[in-house]
C-alpha cells in the first residue's frame, strides 16, 4: 500500500483505472548490487571490474565510487519494507559476482550467499515476489586481469557462477536473468571504454559480446538442468532506430546501428544466428574466428522469457566528414565498422541524461520482439528517467518522472492490447543509486537517497506508482 502519511499523488488516477492491465500483471522495481549494495570489502567480497574502474582517476565523474552507495548491504531489510509500504509485486535485483565468488572461480563465498538468502526470505515473507540477475556488469576483477569477456574461458566461469547460485537460491527463486544488457558491457566496456573496464578496442568489444551471450547459453543449461522449474530468460537493452530522413544513405545507417544496438543479440538468443549484414559490416574489425562450431547452439538454448530495457530512441544519419559524436555513450568506438554514423537529435524533451523521451518507442520495440522474433512473454525489466531533483519540506515532487513513467505506461498498455504477451514492468530504479559513470550526480529513483544520511523520502512518483500497482491500471485520457 501507499505510505499512509503521503497521500497518492493526483491527476492521471483521478478517474479510475479505464486502462486496466492483465490480472497478474507483475508490478516491479529495479536495482544493480555495485550501484546500491556498498560494503565493497566487507563479508569476504573482493574488487570488480567497477571498483577498479570507478578508482582509477579521471573515469568517474567527481572521483565518485560505489564503495558505500545506498549501502544497502546494511539496510535491505528497512529498504524491503520500503518496498512493500510501495505494494511492489516483485523485486529485481543482481547478485554480485565478486560478493560470491571473489576470485571468479573456485568455491561461493559462504557469506556472500547468506547476504542474498536473507534478502530472498526477507522479499517473499513480505509478498514479494525475487526476480535475479546474475550479471549486471560487475565482473570479478581476476578474470578481466585473465582476459575479461573478450577471452572465452569467461563464459565457462560464468556458468559456473551460475550453478553457485542457483544451488543457494534456486528452491526459493523462480525467475531469473542471466545477463543485464550485454551491448553496455561489451561496446562501453570494451569498446568505447566509458564503463569498466574502461578498454577501447572494437574487436575485443565484438568479441565480449559473443561470449557474454555464450556465457549466458552456458548458464541456462546448467540452471535448465539443475532447476526445471525456473523461469529463464535474459534481459537486452533495446532501441527503435529511425534514419534521420529517408535518403539511401540515411537508412542504411539505421540498419547498421539497428545492427549493433539490437540484432546483434536478438538473433543469436532468439535464432541462433548473427545477420548477415552485420558481418559484412564488421568485415575490417573481425572475421568472427572466434565463434566456434555449436556457440550459436548453445546461446539459441530455449528461453521462458525475454527482459526488455527501454529508455530512448536513435535517431541516425549518413556520415558527414569532419561530424563529431554529440553524446559520451555514443562515441564512435561503441560503433565498430560504424563509427562515422550520426546520431540526430530532434529538439524534443529530454532527461537528465540527455536521452529523447519517446513513449511510443516502447510499443515500437515490444511489438518488434514478439512480431518479428518470439512468442515468449515479455517484461519490461527496466524503464525509467533521470532528472534533477530537489527536497522541498520533506517531499520531493518529480512530476518529470511522474510524467514519463504514465506515458510509458500508456505505451505498455497499448502493446498489450496489439496482441504483444507482456507480462510485467519494472520501473528503474528503486532509489537513486551509483549512476556508473555519472557518479552520484544523476538520479533515477522513485525514492530519495540523501548520501550523507542514508535516509530515504518516497518521491511522487513512487506514491503515484504504489497506486498503479493497486489498482492494476491507468485512467483513460
Amino acid at each position: 500500500m501507499s505510505n499512509p502519511s503521503h497521500p497518492p499523488a493526483v491527476g492521471v488516477l483521478d478517474q479510475g483505472p479505464e486502462l486496466t492491465f492483465p490480472p497478474g500483471f507483475l508490478w516491479g522495481a529495479a536495482t544493480a548490487a555495485y550501484q546500491i549494495e556498498g560494503a565493497a570489502t566487507e563479508g569476504g567480497r573482493a574488487p570488480s571490474i567497477w571498483d577498479t574502474f570507478s578508482h582509477t582517476e579521471g573515469r568517474v565523474v567527481a572521483g565518485h565510487t560505489g564503495d558505500v552507495a545506498c549501502d544497502h548491504y546494511h539496510r535491505m531489510p528497512d529498504d524491503v519494507r520500503l518496498m512493500a509500504d510501495l505494494g511492489l509485486k516483485s523485486y529485481r535485483f543482481s547478485v554480485s559476482w565478486p560478493r560470491v565468488q571473489p576470485g571468479g572461480s573456485g568455491p561461493a563465498n559462504a557469506e556472500g550467499l547468506d547476504f542474498y538468502r536473507r534478502l530472498v526470505d526477507e522479499l517473499l515473507a513480505n509478498g514479494i515476489e525475487p526476480w535475479l540477475t546474475l550479471y549486471h556488469w560487475d565482473l570479478p576483477q581476476p578474470l578481466e586481469d585473465a582476459g575479461g569477456w573478450p577471452a572465452r574461458d569467461t563464459a565457462g566461469r560464468f556458468a559456473d557462477y551460475a550453478q553457485l547460485v542457483a544451488d543457494a537460491l534456486g528452491d526459493r527463486v523462480k525467475y531469473w536473468t542471466t545477463l543485464n544488457e550485454p551491448w553496455c558491457s561489451a561496446f562501453l566496456g570494451y569498446g568505447s571504454g566509458v564503463h569498466a573496464p574502461g578498454r577501447s578496442d572494437g574487436a575485443d568489444a565484438v568479441r565480449a559480446g559473443h561470449h557474454l551471450m555464450l556465457g549466458h547459453g552456458l548458464a541456462v543449461q546448467a540452471l535448465r538442468a539443475s532447476r526445471p522449474q525456473a523461469q529463464l530468460g535474459i534481459t537486452v537493452n533495446l532501441y527503435p532506430v529511425t534514419p534521420a530522413s529517408d535518403a539511401p544513405g540515411d537508412v542504411d545507417a539505421a540498419r547498421r546501428i539497428d545492427a549493433l544496438a539490437n540484432r546483434f543479440f536478438l538473433d543469436p538468443v532468439l535464432r541462433g544466428s548473427y545477420p548477415a549484414d552485420l558481418a559484412a559490416d564488421l568485415r575490417e574489425v573481425t572475421d568472427f574466428g572466434h565463434v566456434r562450431e555449436g556457440d550459436l547452439t548453445v546461446i539459441s538454448t530455449p528461453l521462458d522469457l525475454v527482459g526488455v530495457n527501454y529508455y530512448s530512441r536513435h535517431v541516425v544519419a549518413a556520415p558527414v566528414e569532419g561530424a563529431e559524436p554529440e553524446k559520451y555513450w555514443r562515441a564512435p568506438s561503441c560503433w565498430p565498422g560504424s563509427e562515422d554514423v550520426r546520431f540526430v537529435t530532434r529538439g524534443v524533451p529530454v532527461t537528465d541524461m540527455d536521452w529523447e523521451i519517446d513513449a511510443p518507442g516502447l510499443v515500437e520495440t515490444l511489438r518488434r520482439v514478439h512480431e518479428e522474433y518470439t512468442d515468449l512473454p515479455l517484461y519490461v525489466t527496466e524503464n525509467g528517467s533521470a532528472f534533477v531533483d530537489a527536497v522541498v519540506d520533506g517531499r520531493v515532487d518529480d512530476v518529470d518522472r511522474l510524467a514519463y513513467f504514465d506515458a510509458h505506461l500508456r505505451a505498455a498498455h497499448e502493446a498489450i492490447e496489439a496482441g504483444v504477451p507482456l507480462r510485467g514492468y519494472f520501473a528503474w530504479s528503486l532509489m537513486d543509486n551509483f549512476e556508473w559513470a555519472w557518479g552520484y550526480t544523476k538520479r533515477f529513483g522513485m525514492v530519495w537517497v540523501d548520501y550523507d544520511t542514508q535516509a530515504r523520502i518516497p518521491k511522487s512518483s513512487a506514491r503515484w506508482y504504489a497506486e498503479v500497482i493497486r489498482r492494476n491500471g491507468l485512467a483513460a485520457q
